[in-house]
């Protein structure tokens, strides 16, 4: 398999996994502004910080454009120049998909392409001025089905583990960023009624479609500390951070198998195991331990596993990641 093959595979994966989880925060957090007794700027100002795209969107709009929920959306959703956006995401992953047409299945190609076709054509934009949950429903199922398909119409080898490779890494970042976003805006409030600070975890719960897991799991019971437990450590949510990175631990020894010689990858491998290792709930009984910052780790420690996978896989120069989602863009 050539390099620029496995790197387009990759970032098709990331593309479509980092679009679903735009469309679910955004949608989710729509709704905890309908909810809940909460001022704009704790709803929205943590969307743009989720995504690394506070210093553009002010200097496009302003700092006190962050309270406005229309310009949030609008600016997360259509926003062509903004590539953390719904239309600049999909924009890359139907490309992507075209690049490598005769890698992925048809079906494959045509959820992606209808996607997008659907997202810049009247039905989309119709669809987001009737009904804004619905607009975002429709996006998460679409994606959905495509990495379902992906799973149920491609041969599960090479191509596909490096699909599923992008897709656990960017879900690592996104989970480690959504919790920890919202984990420093929750624990600096001022105590509330314990039924609105309820609802505010509940909330993280649904950005990271953990609701019903968590549920099941606590038996109902929500704490601060239960919700970031499970995000983190829980390795039977596919969300998880945990879960997610021990996938993507998964993938890189089926791509380079330790026991044969001479295959790309040993440096990525050798990376990953002990970030995983950092990733129990040991890491925060020290005493200077903060979730923060093990959560830090996670997000700069993938930024750099996603610099050695491209130096060592898609043959790029190793670079100093920016930690800003929005520029995490293919290379080539």
């Amino acid at each position: 398999m050539i390099a620029r093959i496995a790197e387009h595979c990759f970032w098709l994966g990331r593309y479509l996994e980092r679009a679903e989880s735009t469309a679910r925060v955004l949608q989710m957090t729509e709704q905890l502004s309908l909810d809940a007794e909460l001022a704009s700027e704790h709803c929205w100002t943590p969307v743009l910080a989720i995504f690394g795209e506070r210093q553009a969107f002010a200097a496009r709009h302003g700092v006190e454009a962050e309270a406005d929920g229309e310009a949030v959306q609008a600016f997360m959703t259509w926003e062509e120049s903004n590539l953390s956006s719904l239309v600049a995401t999909l924009s890359q992953a139907r490309e992507g998909a075209r690049t490598i047409r005769e890698v992925v299945s048809r079906e494959c190609w045509e959820v992606t392409n209808e996607l997008y076709l659907w997202l810049v054509g009247g039905a989309g934009q119709e669809e987001y001025a009737l009904s804004r949950f619905g607009f975002y429903q429709h996006i998460r199922r679409m994606v959905q089905l495509c990495l379902g398909l992906f799973r149920s119409t491609m041969l599960h080898d090479t191509p596909l583990d490096f699909i599923w490779l992008g897709v656990m890494l960017e879900r690592v970042g996104q989970t480690a960023r959504l919790l920890d976003v919202h984990h420093h805006v929750f624990s600096g409030m001022k105590p509330g009624h314990p039924v609105v600070e309820t609802a505010l975890w509940l909330s993280l719960l649904r950005a990271s479609s953990g609701f019903e897991p968590f549920m099941k799991t606590h038996s109902g019971r929500v704490t601060g500390d239960a919700v970031a437990a499970f995000l983190l450590f829980d390795s039977r949510f596919p969300r998880s951070v945990h879960y997610c990175l021990d996938s993507a631990y998964r993938y890189l020894v089926r791509l380079c198998p330790p026991d044969v010689e001479g295959q790309p990858g040993r440096e990525s491998l050798a990376f990953i195991i002990p970030l995983l290792a950092e990733l129990r709930p040991q890491s925060l009984a020290r005493p200077d331990a903060t979730v923060h910052a093990l959560l830090t780790r996670m997000v700069e420690g993938t930024a750099e596993l996603g610099s050695l996978i491209s130096h060592e896989y898609f043959g790029r120069e190793p670079v100093i990641p920016d930690q800003t989602l929005g520029v995490q863009v293919m290379t080539g």
